[in-house]
């Protein structure tokens, strides 16, 4: 099994072109995997798609992705073009993953489409997507996006994408299986994404369908001081019954051993990211790859 590192930021990065630019230039230079950039609307986080095009211009072999985009409210055939033209223009580099959006109000406003909606437009749009990749000229009767006689080109350069799906609700480990090329969870526990992993993979055959045991991986917090109360309030949502350090890691010093769990429970990607911007983004990455790279094999 494969096992690859990424790093990714929430809101520990602050907005600006020297901190983005220190942290893309030093995650290419130590041969880091990935970078995944976060969506929210309603925060000072960049836009997946500028961010990512921007990290694509200054690298050569990182790959990107976002983590994880949200497809409910956006146009399935604008945001296929831009994302096979960003995988075009980044030599095949592009990770695209996609959910329903967190669970907020704010969220769903900002957005324009109802928690009631989401799934649907989601289950809709990128089916849609994956045939506008081919480059064949689409005809969908579809309730949300009728197409007749619409092509998208350029291609991917791989002729589509992999696409990876995040969540953890029944339904959305269902979808995973059924729409998905991989599953990418977050604020979990090795035991959950063991029993995730056994949902997508069934769901996946139920389909007829099959998930590559490669394309199972965790996205993974860390803090340096105390959890932020925001954050224990995500674990309680996300993982109920579930102790916070469990979930989140304390300190670089201790993903090590957490990948470690996961991947005897079937991960093998994994995006570490913290939840509070250190002093020295050079010497935060620096420990990184030292702590990690390692695991990779």
């Amino acid at each position: 099994m494969k096992i690859r590192i990424g790093f990714g930021f929430d809101t520990a990065l602050t907005p600006d072109l020297e901190r983005f630019s220190t942290v893309v230039d030093e995650l290419e230079r130590l041969r880091f995997d990935s970078l995944w950039v976060t969506e929210r609307l309603n925060s000072a986080t960049l836009d997946p798609l500028v961010a990512m095009t921007a990290a694509a211009s200054r690298t050569r072999r990182l790959k990107i992705g976002a983590s994880v985009m949200v497809l409910p409210g956006r146009n399935p055939v604008v945001l296929a073009k831009a994302l096979a033209s960003l995988d075009r223009l980044s030599g095949g580099r592009l990770l695209p993953a996609f959910g329903l959006g967190v669970a907020n109000a704010a969220e769903h406003q900002a957005f324009g489409v109802g928690r009631m909606d989401r799934a649907p437009w989601f289950d809709e749009a990128l089916p849609l997507m994956r045939r506008l990749w081919t480059g064949e000229v689409v005809h969908h009767p579809g309730p949300r996006f009728p197409l007749d006689g619409v092509q998208v080109l350029p291609r991917p350069v791989k002729g589509d994408l992999d696409v990876w799906l995040g969540g953890a609700a029944p339904a959305e480990l269902r979808r995973a299986g059924r729409l998905g090329d991989g599953w990418l969870p977050s604020f979990t526990t090795p035991a959950l994404v063991r029993e995730g992993i056994l949902t997508v993979q069934r769901a996946a055959h139920d389909a007829g369908r099959e998930i590559d045991p490669e394309h199972f991986g965790v996205l993974l917090p860390y803090v340096r001081g105390p959890v932020p109360e925001r954050l224990a309030a995500v674990v309680a949502l996300r993982a109920p019954d579930t102790d916070v350090g469990d979930v989140i890691v304390s300190g670089p010093s201790g993903l090590r051993e957490r990948i470690e769990r996961f991947v005897l429970a079937g991960a093998s990607k994994f995006v570490v990211f913290p939840f509070d911007e250190p002093p020295d983004w050079h010497e935060e990455l620096g420990v990184l790859a030292e702590e990690l790279q390692p695991l990779e094999t």
